[in-house]
């Protein structure tokens, strides 16, 4: 199975639901996916550094042993192609993939591999959320479903999203990038 795969390899971080849904052979994970791995440290061939890039906050359907649904967040545009890089073979033809980016201005569509990736910007929040907001999903629409149901749910929701980004080439994207600034007066005192 794909998510054991990921997860033997150390792949998978930062699980929060990864499991079947109650569809029989369709599986449901949110979590962090590694797209960078740490390098090892010295003198070691198993033990690395954390990971250098991550797809936060994702979200993934995967049936017949390929990703038919991508969610999550990206910090740079340029994480994208090798997110897609990393998992073009096991991504369907027809996956459909809401990407929120934090370092882009508008919405925006980039075809890679043959798969529409429509990107949104992200400002804060929980990525999970944001996803429920934009695809129009009520609380009560989740109630009493299983962690893995509601991804679920969000995948045939995010079915018939019509982005309101135009499609671009990545290259083209990349002009409507910006660097991101952390405010960083969070966290512990």
């Amino acid at each position: 199975m794909l998510l054991e795969d990921y997860q033997a390899k150390g792949l998978l971080t930062v699980t929060l639901v990864d499991g079947q849904t109650s569809t029989a052979g369709v599986y449901a994970y949110r979590g962090d996916l590694v797209l960078k791995e740490g390098t090892y440290r010295d003198g070691s061939t198993t033990d690395r550094r954390p990971p250098e890039a991550l797809f936060i906050h994702s979200a993934l359907i995967i049936e017949n042993d390929k990703i038919v649904f991508i969610n999550g967040l990206l910090p740079t545009l340029n994480l994208l192609p090798v997110f897609v890089e990393k998992y073009k073979a096991d991504i369907a033809e027809n996956a459909v993939a809401i990407v929120y980016v934090e370092n882009i201005s508008k919405p925006l569509q980039v075809v890679l591999e043959g798969v529409t990736y429509k990107l949104l910007p992200f400002k804060e929040g929980l990525v999970w959320n944001e996803l429920l907001e934009e695809l129009y999903i009520e609380k009560s629409e989740l109630k009493g479903q299983s962690a893995e149901d509601k991804v679920a749910i969000a995948y045939a929701a995010a079915k018939t999203y019509k982005s309101k980004g135009a499609v671009v080439s990545l290259d083209e994207a990349d002009a409507f990038t910006f660097v991101v600034v952390k405010d960083a007066s969070v966290g512990a005192i």
